[in-house]
C-alpha cells in the first residue's frame, strides 16, 4: 500500500474521463461486482430485518431446542434456546455492518488527517505524530483492541471505538508515505510557485491523490472488522444477550458442535462470506483506481 494510487495525468486534466475508466475497469471484475451485489443484499436485509425475519430473533420456542435445519419451519434450525437462526442472522447483519463500516470511516478521517500533517510537515510535528503512532504499531493489533474493549467495558460502542483506534495508525501510515512522496512532486511545486497556501496544496493537490489509497485500504479493512467484531462477540465483549450478534452466535454453539453443528457453522459461514466480499471489493478498487494495474487487467 506504499504505492500512491493515482487516477493518472489524463484524469488530472479530465477527471470525468479518469473516473469513467475506473468504473469501467471495476465493472469488468466479475468477482468484485458479485461482491458488491452480495454486500448490497446484506445491507438491504439489515435495513428490512423486521419485515424479512420469519421469527422474533430474541424469543425462543422451548419445544424446539436445537432443531435441525428444515424442521418445524426453521430453515437453518434453532439454537440452544430454541431461537430461529435465520432471524438471528438477519438481525445480526445490522450490528455487523455498523461495526464494519463506522470504525473504518472514523479511522479514515483521523488517519488521513494525521498522515497528511505528518507527511507534509516532516519536522517536529511530523516526527511527533509518527512516534506516537509507532507505540501502537509495537502492540499486536488484536491484543490492543481486546485490551481497549476490556478496559472500557463490553458493548457495540466500545467495540467500534476500540477498532477505530487500532486501525487509525495503519491508515495514517499509508497516507503519510503517499504524502511524503507527493510533497516533492512537480505539480505540488508548481502549485506552491503559483502562490497556493499550504492548506490549499494539502486540500487540492495532495488529498485527491491519497483518497484512492484510503478507499482501497479502508474497504479491505471492513472485511477485517467483520472478523474482529465477531471475535469480540465470541469473547463476550460485543453486544450483550439477547441482542443478535454473529460472534456470540458462534460462541453459543461451541458446546453443541458435536450434536448440533449448525448453531455455529451458519454464522461462521456468513462471517467468512461477508469478509471475503469486502476483500474482493477492495481488490477490485485497487486495480480500478491504479492506472498501471488497470491497463494490465
Amino acid at each position: 500500500m506504499s504505492t500512491v494510487l493515482r487516477l493518472g495525468d489524463t484524469a488530472r486534466r479530465n477527471p470525468q474521463s479518469g473516473y469513467r475508466q475506473a468504473v469501467t475497469a471495476f465493472a469488468r471484475d466479475r468477482g468484485a461486482v458479485a461482491a458488491v451485489v452480495l454486500l448490497i443484499v446484506v445491507v438491504l436485509i439489515a435495513i428490512f430485518a423486521p419485515i424479512i425475519a420469519p421469527f422474533d430473533p430474541n424469543v425462543g420456542d422451548p419445544t424446539q431446542l436445537l432443531s435441525p435445519p428444515l424442521v418445524g419451519g426453521h430453515l437453518l434450525g434453532t439454537d440452544t434456546q430454541g431461537r430461529d437462526l435465520v432471524a438471528r442472522l438477519i438481525f445480526g447483519a445490522r450490528l455487523a455492518m455498523i461495526e464494519a463500516t463506522v470504525p473504518v470511516v472514523a479511522a479514515a478521517i483521523a488517519g488521513t488527517t494525521l498522515g497528511l500533517l505528518a507527511g507534509f510537515y516532516q519536522g517536529l510535528l511530523g516526527g511527533l505524530i509518527m512516534r506516537v503512532l509507532d507505540v501502537f504499531f509495537a502492540i499486536p493489533l488484536v491484543l490492543l483492541g481486546i485490551a481497549i474493549a476490556a478496559a472500557l467495558g463490553s458493548g457495540p460502542p466500545t467495540v467500534i471505538l476500540s477498532m477505530a483506534i487500532v486501525i487509525t495508525p495503519y491508515i495514517a501510515r499509508v497516507v503519510y508515505t503517499a504524502t511524503a512522496q507527493l510533497k516533492h512532486s512537480l505539480f505540488v511545486q508548481t502549485a506552491r510557485s503559483s502562490g497556493s497556501s499550504e492548506l490549499e496544496i494539502l486540500r487540492e493537490e495532495i488529498l485527491p491523490h491519497v483518497i484512492p489509497s484510503v478507499i482501497v485500504y479502508g474497504t479491505t479493512n471492513m472485511g477485517a472488522m467483520i472478523v474482529f467484531a465477531a471475535g469480540f462477540g465470541f469473547l463476550g465483549l460485543g453486544a450483550q444477550p439477547p441482542t443478535a450478534d454473529w460472534g456470540a452466535m458462534i460462541a453459543a454453539g461451541v458446546t453443541t458442535l458435536a450434536s448440533a453443528p449448525w448453531v455455529s457453522t451458519f454464522p461462521g459461514l456468513v462471517i467468512v462470506a461477508v469478509a471475503l466480499a469486502f476483500n474482493y471489493v477492495g481488490d477490485g478498487l485497487r486495480i480500478a483506481l491504479d492506472p498501471r494495474l488497470r491497463t494490465r487487467a
